[in-house]
């Protein structure tokens, strides 16, 4: 045997080759295991989707949840209250924003038409000085290429009605695994976490209390956020008589759930609108309006409601939108960044050698009222829900 215990052959290996080689095999093996599991993910979407949503819907639910079960009210009562509340105000505020959206869609189809035939006058008459024919002979051929695409577009139609039962399906899920969450997710959590081992249990524990703490700090504020971004932009619109202003504000409600993405895709929407139905000058007061809102979104808001639990750089958000929105979609986008918050703040608990001390500066460090609703701070009882 050679020095060290190695045999000649591996004596013979350059160590930093034999330690290569030692990274690159771990490396290997654990670059496997996460590609398995993105495949049984993607493999089981239909049910990942709805719990994963459910879970999220659970951290901005929760706190009201356990705010009426510790003033005695029946936990099942209180879930069943605050669902019902929330559900009410969903259909509310939908039903408004269609009835708001088919009352306004005449009036967009007119502007918008006038706007044509405007730039297609300057068009005409204007510096480029072209021809009417030149301009119909365009118009002529955006139509064929929509009949000629009229299958792909019928079959993808075919394709999402085809997938109609299979949302009904998630939607009945989630709302399903969200009732129970409510009602018994620490329960549920203290479960599963028991098929970890004695040792490493109560570490486990900690990594998924701070976890789930910074999920309810993330959808708190990011909902907070929304809420800003659509009633600043929202009225911004409607005092420049913008129209379809208030569906516009709901998808930038909506659209706020996604970081960094979302705003981006939902204020070129507002602009091209401003510009279709206003002219140039309304599009710029627009696109001046979202960057305002985004800045103040960006420099004040985040920085005051997020702390430390859920402080990620720039780029690993974008990085995971974009990861999830390839495996996943519009729902993996979505879902990207809430994982990504938890992952951050269970990773530092589990990795830290006193995750007690870990878990209370993480909670330190965010805003308290974001992150109230912890296993420590409610009487202990099986029903109550951490995730």
């Amino acid at each position: 045997m050679a020095a060290g215990g190695l045999g000649e052959d591996d004596a013979a290996v350059n160590p930093i080759v034999r330690k290569a080689a030692a990274w690159a095999w771990r490396l290997l093996v654990i670059l496997a295991a996460i590609m398995a599991l993105i495949w049984l993910i993607v493999r089981l979407k239909v049910i990942v989707v709805p719990v994963a949503l459910a879970v999220i819907l659970t951290a901005l639910l929760q706190p009201a949840v356990d705010w009426l079960d510790r003033r005695g009210a029946p936990r099942g009562g209180a879930v069943a209250l605050v669902l019902l509340i929330v559900l009410s105000l969903f259909g509310a505020v939908m039903t408004f924003v269609v009835s708001q959206f088919v009352s306004g869609l005449p009036g967009l189809t007119e502007q918008v038409t006038r706007n044509i035939d405007n730039a297609t006058q300057w068009l005409i008459s204007g510096p480029l000085n072209l021809s009417r024919e030149q301009i119909d002979r365009f118009g002529d051929t955006a139509v064929s290429t929509l009949r000629d695409n009229q299958d792909m577009l019928t079959s993808g139609a075919l394709s999402t009605a085809a997938t109609l039962t299979e949302i009904l399906t998630g939607a009945v899920l989630m709302l399903f695994a969200l009732i129970f969450l409510l009602y018994s997710g620490r329960s549920i959590f203290g479960f599963l976490s028991g098929i970890v081992p004695a040792h490493s249990r109560e570490r486990v524990r900690a990594a998924g209390r701070a976890g789930f703490a910074s999920l309810i700090a993330f959808i708190r504020a990011t909902f907070l956020v929304a809420l800003v971004d659509a009633v600043g932009i929202g009225t911004g619109l409607a005092v420049m008589a913008i129209p379809l202003a208030l569906p516009l504000a709901a998808l930038v409600f909506l659209s706020a759930f996604i970081p960094v993405v979302g705003a981006v895709i939902s204020g070129f929407v507002a602009v091209i609108v401003a510009l279709l139905t206003k002219g140039f000058f309304y599009a710029l007061l627009t696109l001046v309006l979202v960057i305002a809102v985004q800045q103040l979104e960006s420099n004040v808001l985040q920085p005051l409601l997020m702390g430390r639990a859920v402080s990620i750089h720039p780029l690993a958000i974008v990085l995971a939108i974009a990861t999830g929105g390839v495996l996943a979609g519009i729902v993996g986008a979505l879902l990207a960044v809430p994982v990504l918050a938890v992952l951050n703040s269970a990773i530092r608990v589990l990795a830290a050698p006193e995750p007690d001390a870990e878990e209370a500066r993480l909670q330190a460090g965010g805003d308290a009222v974001l992150v109230d609703a912890q296993p420590d701070t409610v009487p202990p009882d099986d029903s109550r829900s951490d995730v």
